[in-house]
This record gives C-alpha cells, structure tokens and sequence, in this order.
C-alpha cells in the first residue's frame, strides 16, 4: 500500500542529527578547556547536563527504574561524560518518534549548558 511503511524504518525514526551534533560540538569544546576554566565553573555545568542527558536516556531505556546518577569522575572526563550521555539519549530517541519533546528540551539544555560555561 503505498504510504505505509513497516515498523522500524527510517520513517519511524526520530531524526537525532541535530542532537549528535549539538553533543559532539559542545563536548569538543569541554575537552579543550584549560583547567582553570573547568575548575571556574564550567565542570559542573558540563557535569550537570551530562547527569540530566543520560537520565532522560535511562528512563526511556528502562521506564520504571530510577536512573543511575554520573559520577563527578574530576573536570577532566565531563567533555567525555557530556559525549557519551548525549549520544546514549540519541540512541534511545531514535526508535522513539513520538519523544520529539525530549529531543527539544535537550538541545535547549545543551545550549544552556554552552552559554553558561562560556564555550
């Protein structure tokens, strides 16, 4: 039938383009920040929005469970901790196109977190 399509396909995938992008730009950044910076706030902003992404991620791969916190591993690792949260959300809103609202609050929270640490 033309218009239809089988479960599964592109056309039920929620486009996470914009949020793999906005993850990897802002992690980049984290990454190549002096130390002073990361330790003049800029790390707990970054981990903050690392704990939200990965939360938003866990509670669409497990309704139910209480999401396991990220730990404050030093300033070093949250460009790598913003990088691997962001990308677990993405993965997880693909299969779910009716989650766009949570695909937007991120990237609102994403550009948050990169006016308020100045990257």
């Amino acid at each position: 039938m033309a218009g239809t399509h089988a479960p599964g396909t592109l056309a039920d995938m929620l486009d996470c383009t914009p949020l793999r992008s906005a993850v990897d730009r802002l992690a980049s950044r984290f990454r190549a920040l002096p130390q002073s910076r990361l330790r003049g706030g800029a790390a707990e902003t970054g981990l903050e929005l690392a704990r939200w992404l990965a939360a938003e991620a866990q509670r669409l791969e497990f309704p139910g469970r209480e999401p396991a916190l990220i730990p404050d591993d030093g300033a070093f690792t949250v460009g790598d901790q913003i990088a691997v949260a962001g990308n677990d959300l993405a993965l997880a809103l693909e299969q779910r196109p009716e989650c766009g609202e949570v695909l937007e609050a991120a990237l609102v929270r994403i550009d948050g977190a990169a006016r308020r640490s100045g990257v």
